[in-house]
C-alpha cells in the first residue's frame, strides 16, 4: 500500500502539516493472483502436521475430524433426527471455521509476499568505485566488494 502526500486546500491543517491522503493501493484486497493461490493453500494447510503449528485451529481441527466422524456414523447406521442434523451442521461450521481461518492466514502471506516482491524490484543496488591491481577505477555494485578492496571515496 502506498501513501501520498497530498494538500488539500479546503482543509485547513492546524499544525501547518500536509494532510495525508491515501490515494491509491498498490494491490486490491482480493487480488485474483492471491486469492487463487490461497484457496489451494487453504485445503493445503489442512495437513495435522501444518495445523499443529497453531494450537487453537488444531483444537477446532481436532473438533471439526471428531463431529464429521459422528455424523458420518449417524448417517451410516440411518439413526437420524434432530441429533445427526444438529451434529452435521456443527461439523460444518467447524470446517468453515478450520478453512476459512487458513484462507485468511494465506491471504496475508500472499499480499506479504507481494509486497516483500515489490520493494525487491524497487531496490537499487548502491555503486562503488573500487581501484583495481592495475591501478584503474571500476564502478562495481556494493555487494561485490569483499575485504580488502581499496575504494575511493565520492565528495
Amino acid at each position: 500500500m502506498s501513501i501520498e502526500l497530498q494538500e488539500r486546500p479546503d482543509i485547513e491543517p492546524t499544525s501547518g502539516d500536509p494532510v495525508i491522503s491515501r490515494t491509491k493501493r498498490s494491490r486490491p484486497l482480493f487480488d485474483p493472483p492471491i486469492v487463487r493461490r490461497a484457496v489451494t493453500d487453504s485445503v493445503v494447510k489442512l495437513n495435522p502436521r501444518t495445523m499443529m503449528k497453531n494450537p487453537v485451529m488444531f483444537v477446532v481441527w481436532v473438533g471439526s475430524v471428531l463431529t464429521s466422524i459422528i455424523f458420518v456414523k449417524d448417517v451410516a447406521t440411518h439413526v437420524g433426527g434432530w441429533d445427526t442434523a444438529i451434529v452435521g451442521q456443527i461439523a460444518m461450521w467447524l470446517w468453515f471455521t478450520v478453512l476459512f481461518a487458513n484462507f485468511a492466514e494465506a491471504i496475508a502471506e500472499g499480499r506479504g509476499k507481494a509486497q516483500a516482491d515489490e520493494l525487491r524490484k524497487t531496490r537499487t543496488t548502491t555503486k562503488a568505485k573500487r581501484l583495481s591491481l592495475n591501478g584503474k577505477i571500476d564502478e562495481v555494485p556494493a555487494p561485490s566488494l569483499r575485504k580488502g578492496d581499496i575504494v575511493r571515496r565520492s565528495g
